[in-house]
């Protein structure tokens, strides 16, 4: 498939992902890449000792198989359709590329947190955010609980709608796939415990490398939206400079620290999980308290960021191959 049909496929598919988002009743390849890394996990542990040395090893060839399976399983989808038709060849872009996305999801979620907080209980709004975050969440009071939509939305507009934008524009669905596998290893077995501190470093460490650019890229593209989307952009280019190195992780604060000097809000900062509380240093500056309508703020945010993603990766793109024919 050539450059100019991927990258229509890839507009077209942004354009589904902003009007359905992801069904929960649909077939979705994140569910099937899931159900392999968990199959995987399960057979490798049996398959090799219980030991650093021997989880290392188990983990290098989870993600190996799992990027692998993944991205043969998008090539040869793309090629049977193909071979049957060109234009169902197309089609099969379109649907992998929305399905890679995840803007409308992310905001849909985030939205039901925003719907508890202002119409329900806390418990349920304890229970809305609790299907986003990995961190306990039954100490959360109501700021909490805003803070914690927040900052979710922020850290996956990059690994679930920056990112994927750039690695489809670049390579189409099968390097989309390859991405979205590595992302979705790191989710469930990246973790710095003592279940996955050896088994998953191989997927943590892929992620960190593939998230590297993007993250980075992620973040100025949302200090550039802020001000046209009503925001602070100065604020937003001030703590994104100041702050984006304040994790562990070299990419997960790029994009919270510019959503929070968009918003004028103070993100991250310590939390429970898993029962223990994890110290992290605070992200922004406390100008005011977070609140419920700073879930609606960071969703707008999010999406003036991905619009400004798919002119730079796509559009811009399209218009020079135009322009040179």
């Amino acid at each position: 498939m050539s450059a100019v049909s991927h990258l229509t496929a890839l507009l077209l598919g942004f354009c589904l992902d902003l009007l359905w988002g992801d069904p929960h009743w649909a077939p979705h390849p994140v569910r099937a890449i899931g159900a392999l890394i968990a199959g995987l996990e399960k057979l490798l542990r049996a398959l090799f000792p219980a030991t650093p040395r021997g989880e290392l090893i188990a983990g290098g060839v989870l993600a190996a198989l799992t990027a692998g399976i993944s991205t043969g399983a998008a090539c040869l989808f793309l090629w049977l359709c193909g071979h049957i038709h060109p234009w169902l060849g197309f089609g099969a872009q379109v649907l992998l590329s929305y399905q890679l996305l995840a803007a409308r999801s992310l905001r849909d979620e985030s939205l039901k947190v925003y719907q508890a907080l202002r119409h329900g209980t806390l418990d349920e709004a304890r229970q809305a955010v609790s299907m986003i975050v990995g961190r306990d969440v039954d100490r959360l009071d109501e700021t909490g609980v805003a803070k914690a939509a927040v900052e979710t939305v922020a850290e996956n507009a990059s690994d679930g709608v920056i990112a994927p934008l750039l690695f489809l524009a670049v390579g189409g669905a099968p390097l989309g796939m390859f991405y979205k596998a590595v992302n979705t290893m790191d989710s469930m077995v990246g973790y710095r415990n003592e279940k996955y501190l050896y088994f998953g470093r191989c997927a943590a460490r892929l992620d960190d490398l593939l998230n590297f650019l993007p993250a980075r890229i992620a973040g100025v593209l949302m200090c550039l939206a802020a001000r046209p989307a009503g925001f602070d952009g100065k604020n937003a280019w001030r703590i994104f400079l100041r702050d984006r190195r304040k994790h562990k992780s070299p990419n997960s604060a790029h994009t919270e620290a510019a959503a929070a000097g968009a918003l004028d809000v103070e993100l991250a900062g310590s939390s429970w999980y898993f029962g223990e509380l994890v110290e992290k240093p605070a992200i922004g500056d406390p100008l005011r308290p977070v609140e419920a309508a700073d879930i609606l703020r960071c969703d707008r945010l999010m999406y003036a960021a991905a619009f400004l993603a798919m002119v730079l990766f796509c559009g811009l793109p399209l218009l020079l191959h135009l322009a040179w024919t």
